[in-house]
């Protein structure tokens, strides 16, 4: 996996601060691979409460990730029981739980 223990806890911290504590994050796509260079951070954030304006939800918390570890292009994917599902959230739940 290619975050550092630092990026880790932001950005759970900063889902927590947004979501809740019982929200969880998952990395996903290139990132989880030590063998590969660059990539963007897709993050998988899953809350068991519904989520209103996933659009906007989605581009705070990106935000505030970029402003607590740098700039980095993120993609954040929103999992919520109100949200629809797609193939991708199925890629994307294999992936490594931060």
């Amino acid at each position: 996996m290619r975050l550092t223990e630092q990026q880790i806890m932001q950005i759970k911290a900063v889902v927590s601060a947004e979501l809740g504590s019982q929200a969880t994050v998952t990395l996903f796509g290139s990132r989880q691979r030590d063998d590969l260079r660059g990539g963007d951070i897709d993050l998988l954030v899953s809350s068991t409460n519904e989520i209103s304006q996933p659009a906007l939800v989605a581009a705070r918390l990106e935000a505030k990730i970029i402003q607590r570890i740098g700039i980095q292009k993120i993609d954040v994917l929103l999992q919520a029981p109100n949200l629809q599902r797609s193939a991708i959230h199925q890629i994307a739940a294999k992936g490594i739980p931060l």
